[in-house]
């Protein structure tokens, strides 16, 4: 009983940090619009992600689409990630110091970051733990039950990010090379492999029946993203992630090599140095192995505990499970958008120091990416609502945005319920011609504003540059409205063929 309290207050503190670690000043961040959107246009799968995240949107739509839940599930899905590590320490026997400590390390981690956005990441890291602990489970009993836990596990994962696969990369070569291979052997193996494949061929048979845009999703996150990334970077950024706590994860590490309790367990040892070998092969960004780690703090913790088995360790055991929150408290207060854009942009050093003013383009700016993910798209929608409503006949009037985040913003934060669409991501799927539009409300990047007027103009009665995000510390900063009236052409003619040749860049069947 002692110990479930323990575990359900650790649990209740996760939620209540949660919802601190955001200032108010900031929007949802521009990933989430996109995947709250897909609630929307449900199906087995977008070209950004596989369709497990529109699914938790759906409930998250029911629910009332409030900042409140879409903040929940990400926390929900590490407090769970927390008790997965709990269990974990208990079936390998550790002790209450072990359980605290290990939990302790994975909470107060970068899994406080991690949990704060509503994307895959977070059920990805959960998906991760589950399956090293049913794979423990069954290392421990060789029932057969837990390989179809693994397999359900696995199969949930695939549906929310493809990222899993990586997991099972690192994981063959490990178990071929233990005595514990003789699995192989076993039919149950294969039985729960066949259940897998039918939990993710709805989303194959997507993907085959979309030309698998995957692919091409890959292909492009390797030349505009993954061209950008540091080796000597993503393995900085492991230690970051579990600042002041990593050496828990060597000690895990060291434990599955030489501690006799663990010697059935010494596929993991092998696993994380391939695993993170593929990562760094392959480029990856640095929180795709994110999901490695809670495990090894469990190894690690309850291996600690045993050198602590005496009166010196006694007295040092509260000291350390107070290291993970102590060690905590300056990535509270660098890594997380809970200072104001100005404050960030008047105190860069400290930020620079730790590389999070460089972006994906592989610069510096004056806000961490992420934080300016989060500016201007309130600003944005009420901006284009005051225009929408001043519009003649406004429900004939097309919203075509640049980017995924404009348009999801949009349909997000108006108060009309406008539904604005853009030629980018999964939106290119998502153009509603059953009416014809006569007006157009065009937001550019500010980058890309200065022809807009003369390419488009001509083609309308009326035409106005009405409004631009004015938050400088926006990523969307200088983005402009342009508002035009009454159209001399067919707009759904023309705007569907951009669709058409979209579509077919992407390698997917035009509709």
């Amino acid at each position: 009983m002692k110990r479930h309290l323990i575990l359900a207050g650790l649990i209740l503190l996760k939620f209540i940090i949660q919802y601190q670690l955001i200032s108010p000043i900031y929007d949802l961040h521009r990933d989430e619009f996109l995947h709250l959107d897909q609630a929307n246009h449900l199906a087995w799968g977008y070209l950004s992600v596989p369709p497990l995240t529109s699914w938790f949107s759906y409930l998250i739509k029911i629910l009332g689409n409030s900042v409140f839940w879409i903040k929940f599930f990400p926390a929900l899905f590490g407090a769970l990630t927390i008790l997965v590590v709990w269990k974990t320490i208990e079936e390998l026997k550790g002790n209450l110091f072990a359980l605290l400590f290990g939990t302790c390390c994975v909470s107060f981690s970068v899994l406080f970051r991690l949990n704060t956005l509503y994307q895959p990441n977070s059920f990805d890291v959960l998906s991760w733990t589950l399956i090293y602990y049913f794979i423990i489970k069954y290392l421990n009993s060789e029932h057969p039950k837990w390989l179809y836990f693994i397999a359900v596990a696995f199969g949930l994962g695939f549906l929310n990010k493809y990222n899993i696969a990586f997991l099972i990369l690192g994981l063959i070569p490990a178990i071929i090379a233990v005595p514990e291979r003789k699995i192989l052997c076993n039919s149950k193996l294969y039985y729960s492999m066949l259940i897998a494949f039918l939990i993710i061929l709805p989303n194959l048979i997507w993907q085959y029946m979309n030309n698998f845009p995957v692919f091409y999703h890959f292909k492009e996150l390797a030349e505009t993203q993954l061209i950008n990334v540091n080796r000597w970077s993503f393995l900085r950024s492991q230690f970051l992630f579990f600042f002041g706590t990593f050496p828990v994860i060597g000690f895990g590490l060291y434990a599955l090599l030489c501690y006799p309790a663990f010697r059935k367990y010494r596929l993991f040892f092998l696993s994380f140095f391939i695993t993170i070998g593929i990562f760094l092969f392959l480029k990856a960004k640095d929180y795709y192995a994110i999901g490695i780690y809670p495990i090894y703090f469990a190894f690690g913790a309850v291996y600690i505990s045993t050198l602590l088995e005496n009166k010196a360790g006694r007295i040092l055991s509260p000291l350390l499970i107070a290291l993970p929150p102590v060690f905590f408290i300056p990535a509270y207060l660098l890594t997380f958008p809970n200072k104001s854009p100005q404050y960030i942009a008047n105190h860069p050093e400290k930020y620079r120091k730790i590389g999070m003013l460089t972006w994906e383009d592989g610069k510096d700016h004056q806000l961490p990416q992420d934080f300016a993910d989060m500016l201007g798209w309130q600003e944005l929608a009420k901006k284009v609502d005051d225009i929408y409503s001043k519009i003649p006949n406004p429900q004939n009037t097309l919203i075509l945005c640049d980017n995924y985040g404009q348009a999801g913003a949009i349909n997000y934060y108006s108060k009309l319920g406008i539904r604005a669409v853009t030629f980018n991501a999964d939106y290119i799927n998502w153009f509603d011609f059953s009416h014809e539009f006569r007006n157009l409300i065009r937001i550019k990047n500010s980058w890309e504003n200065q022809s807009e007027m003369n390419e488009t103009a001509p083609y309308f009665v009326q035409s106005i540059r009405s409004d631009s995000i004015t938050n400088k510390y926006a990523r969307e900063y200088g983005a402009v409205i342009f508002t035009f009236i009454n159209a001399k052409i067919n707009i759904n003619q023309r705007v569907r063929k951009e669709v058409e040749q979209e579509q077919r860049q992407h390698m997917l069947p035009v509709k």
